[in-house]
């Protein structure tokens, strides 16, 4: 019943945590490399970004209300027209301020839904350990109950070995006896042995 216990490692807890971060840092860094490349208040990359951002909100919002209410395709395609609209307002304007605020604000947008799914996770990892401790506990206790119920049989078999052996030693001994008297024992009110009685008679 004992486990091996293994500890995940310090980058599998911390990945998933840094994920919005990164995701949202890389589309702003490839958005800033994209301005530096002529990408700069071209009017023509600004629509096709609007575009392209509009179409995945769109598609988030089909999914959403869609017959099957897909959950994580709606916030991937939300998570893609929130990055398409950073990477074009990051590609587009000439500063580093709004970009950077939209950056703070994806990011914190993208850690508050991703805190939703990590707490509801969280509850499931929790119900599943407690329902694994106890089936544990409940395993436990069988085994120590057909355990002790085991110990006590082979404790009453023993105990009737012994009484038959020293049953069967007694009677040995009583029958080497000389002179012993059956009908004094019979007189006594003690219980007579078939097997003794008839050899007698």
């Amino acid at each position: 019943m004992n486990e091996q216990i293994t500890a995940p490692h310090w980058l599998a807890v911390i990945t998933p945590k840094a994920a919005p971060a990164l995701a949202t840092s890389t589309v702003l860094i490839l958005a800033r490399i994209w301005n530096a490349n002529g990408a700069e208040h071209s009017i023509g990359n600004a629509v096709l970004m609007t575009a392209l951002s509009l179409a995945a909100a769109a598609a988030g919002v089909c999914a959403s209300i869609g017959r099957a209410g897909d959950s994580v395709i709606a916030g991937t395609a939300f998570a893609a027209s929130g990055g398409l609209a950073l990477a074009g307002v990051a590609g587009y304007t000439d500063g580093l301020s709004l970009p950077l605020l939209l950056w703070v604000l994806a990011t914190a947008i993208a850690y508050g839904l991703a805190a939703r799914y990590w707490r509801t996770d969280h509850r499931d990892r929790i119900a599943h350990e407690r329902q694994t401790s106890a089936r544990r506990e409940e395993h436990a206790h069988i085994e120590r109950v057909e355990a002790l119920r085991a110990g006590a049989q082979i404790e009453v078999a023993r105990t009737g070995a012994a009484y038959a052996e020293q049953l069967a030693q007694a009677l040995i001994t009583r029958a080497a006896l000389p002179g012993f008297d059956f009908s004094a024992l019979e007189a006594a009110g003690l219980p007579e042995l078939p097997s003794t009685t008839s050899k007698e008679h």
